[in-house]
């Protein structure tokens, strides 16, 4: 899938637009961990896979960014779970 997902460093959130909507990965920060604490997706663009394409975005990113990271929202933390690689 080609999403475009950006970093809005102020509002602590990866975001996608999309079809006129955004979906949302948003995040706290503490110290170098980035901890995932919500995620949405509107109704209208559920069932793409956008929700997997933006989290899979935004921990790579994190990743890059040499941060390490951590999942509250259930949806986060059952895609770490599917893909440990994610993390290492």
């Amino acid at each position: 899938m080609d999403l475009n997902v950006e970093l809005n460093e102020k509002e602590h959130k990866y975001f996608a637009r999309i079809d006129g909507a955004e979906a949302v990965a948003a995040y706290e920060e503490d110290g170098d961990t980035l901890t995932f604490t919500h995620t949405h997706v509107p109704e209208a663009l559920r069932g793409r896979k956008i929700g997997e394409e933006l989290v899979r975005q935004a921990v790579a990113d994190a990743r890059r960014r040499g941060r390490d990271v951590a999942a509250s929202c259930p949806f986060v933390v059952r895609y770490l779970e599917r893909h440990p690689e994610a993390t290492a």
